[in-house]
């Protein structure tokens, strides 16, 4: 197996931990709101901070779904200006785009990280149940930062002209 192979295997992997993490995550979240609403309605007793732990939930939940997105690059595309270039230089233009989205989940992982520790410092807490906020913020930038190294990883392979993309439909994860 060669190690390009080995990399990207292991990429996909972790991707797809990461998603299903999210995806659980937001399950979860689903169904609290659900006993929420039903607790308001039926029985006057709704899950305090529901709207709390709803936005940070799926806040977490995202975070975690983007390298998985990343690596079936389910991203919008608009491809209407280049259909009609050659194979070759839309590889080159879609290595360009993946090293963009690189950069921008690079830093958007790094103010997540730098915004924990300043929230940390400030004891700064939600405002219901008073959950530490530093956390939220940290926990957004792992997911961030795959994200990150995917879209790196793939940008340098459209750049060889190696990378094709994957098929349409749910990939296998091994």
């Amino acid at each position: 197996m060669h190690r390009r192979d080995a990399v990207s295997r292991a990429l996909q992997r972790l991707a797809l931990v990461f998603g299903l993490a999210g995806a659980a995550l937001a399950l979860a979240v689903a169904m609290m709101v659900l006993t929420s609403i039903v607790g308001r309605a039926g029985f006057d007793a709704p899950i305090p901070g529901d709207v709390e732990l709803t936005q940070v939930g799926i806040a977490l939940a995202l975070s975690l779904g983007l390298p998985w997105c990343q690596w079936r690059r389910a991203n919008i595309v608009v491809d209407f200006f280049t259909q009609h270039l050659s194979e070759r230089r839309r590889l080159r233009l879609d290595a360009v785009g993946s090293v963009l989205i690189a950069l921008m989940c690079t830093l958007l992982a790094w103010r997540s990280a730098a915004g924990a520790l300043a929230v940390r410092q400030a004891q700064e807490s939600t405002m219901i149940l008073a959950l530490p906020m530093w956390w939220v913020y940290a926990s957004l930038a792992p997911g961030l930062a795959l994200a990150a190294t995917i879209a790196l990883w793939q940008g340098h392979g459209q750049w060889r002209g190696i990378d094709a993309p994957p098929a349409a439909g749910v990939a296998e994860a091994d």
